[in-house]
């Protein structure tokens, strides 16, 4: 009797790799099912559309996915669903790459990027950051008539953006703006694309360092975060490890996204820690912070192959974490503690003013949290009030 099970058509030959590459990335066995079943149809409607897979990109996808829904066969597969399919065929060399995009536009900030990893040195999150910064000021002040003239710029353009950015953002946020703006100006002038350095012609932000108070989180309250973690199940192993980093040791979120398993010296009980500017520092591992770290390794299924990154997510596609999940962490720990909702950074405030409180210097406490100017510590002195009205003076006429 001839089988009734459907052949996958042009996909053919990528079954059993697919298969074994969606179970190295955590996804389960129903639907790891599932996802062959929609390989199947995409192989069987490429068959009739007479495409090969070398020729499959983004828009035969939604191709595809329009196909189905005209024909109303079963659920409807948005692009989102079909990426993993795509992500394989491109990995294994079945499809090409993803087409870089070759707008104007688009072109210019790719030479950005490349640019700032280059000749600036920036760290992923900084490039991206910048990238974003300059596609909106271009798209909004160089475009003339859908074609990039940035030669046309003049420093009343270069303010009126800087004023629309800050009015939506804090302080802090818009100065960053100013350093993001003014790189980009100055790369194009060095591209020659610009007769003017209109990067002098940026205004700086009002908002001077010591200025206010950092919120103050006490260590009670870092102990609640800590202890609310459900360490019963993986995701609470995790968390738990991840936030005893940042309250512990005062990492940042990116330098606890970056670590890899080596960055574990047991043996010497260290911790290598990389941080900003391609900085590598070492510290003590507290027996605290490595018994975490014990509970997190020791799951069992934690870590794809391959994989060298010490944090990983608990959901499929397995894969190495992102430093905003960080944040992600610490706001759900306060949710749950009932506390009010704080992000990573605050934790790091309060661990240097837990070591103030304890009489560590500010030296000390620079080293800890691997700043790299003094001024920069300076701002924690401020938050131990007790120590600070020993030595504030009376107010002239007042009683104190």
């Amino acid at each position: 009797m001839a089988s009734t099970r459907r052949k996958p058509g042009q996909l053919g030959p990528q079954v059993e790799g697919y298969r074994t590459w969606l179970a190295d990335r955590g996804y389960t066995p129903q639907t790891v099912r599932n996802m062959l079943a929609d390989l199947g149809r995409l192989g069987r409607w490429m068959s009739g559309e007479g495409l090969v897979a070398a020729k499959l990109d983004e828009e035969a996808m939604a191709a595809f996915a329009v196909a189905r829904q005209a024909a109303g066969r079963g659920r409807a597969l948005g692009p989102r669903a079909m990426m993993p399919l795509l992500n394989y065929l491109r990995e294994a060399g079945v499809t090409p790459a993803a087409k870089l995009p070759q707008a104007p536009l688009g072109a210019l900030l790719g030479d950005y990027r490349i640019w700032l990893v280059r000749e600036r040195g920036l760290a992923e999150a900084t490039v991206l950051r910048y990238e974003n910064t300059a596609r909106r000021f271009l798209q909004q002040q160089a475009m003339a008539g859908g074609v990039l003239k940035p030669a046309g710029l003049a420093g009343a353009d270069v303010n009126a953006f800087l004023l629309r950015e800050c009015g939506r953002v804090s302080a802090g946020s818009a100065k960053g703006r100013v350093a993001e703006l003014r790189a980009v100006l100055r790369f194009l002038y060095l591209q020659g694309l610009m007769p003017l350095r209109l990067g002098t012609a940026v205004p700086p932000v009002g908002g001077w360092r010591l200025a206010g108070l950092p919120p103050a989180v006490t260590a009670a309250d870092v102990q609640l975060l800590l202890d609310s973690c459900d360490r019963s199940i993986d995701v609470g192993v995790r968390d738990f490890a991840i936030m005893t980093l940042v309250a512990r040791l005062g990492l940042r979120s990116i330098e606890v996204a970056r670590m890899e398993l080596r960055d574990v010296e047991w043996r010497a009980g260290e911790l290598v820690v990389r941080g900003k500017a391609r900085r590598q520092d070492r510290l003590p591992l507290p027996a605290e912070v490595g018994e975490a770290l014990v509970a997190y390794l020791t799951l069992r299924g934690r870590t794809p192959a391959g994989v060298r990154r010490l944090f990983l997510t608990c959901h499929a596609p397995r894969g190495p974490i992102r430093a905003d999940l960080v944040g992600d962490v610490v706001e759900r720990a306060c949710l749950r503690a009932g506390l009010p909702r704080v992000g990573p950074h605050r934790l790091r405030h309060a661990l240097a003013a837990e070591l103030l409180r304890q009489g560590a210097g500010l030296v000390a406490i620079s080293q800890v949290l691997r700043h790299q100017d003094l001024a920069t510590t300076a701002l924690y002195a401020k938050v131990d009030l007790t120590a600070l009205r020993q030595v504030a003076q009376p107010w002239p006429g007042t009683a104190r």
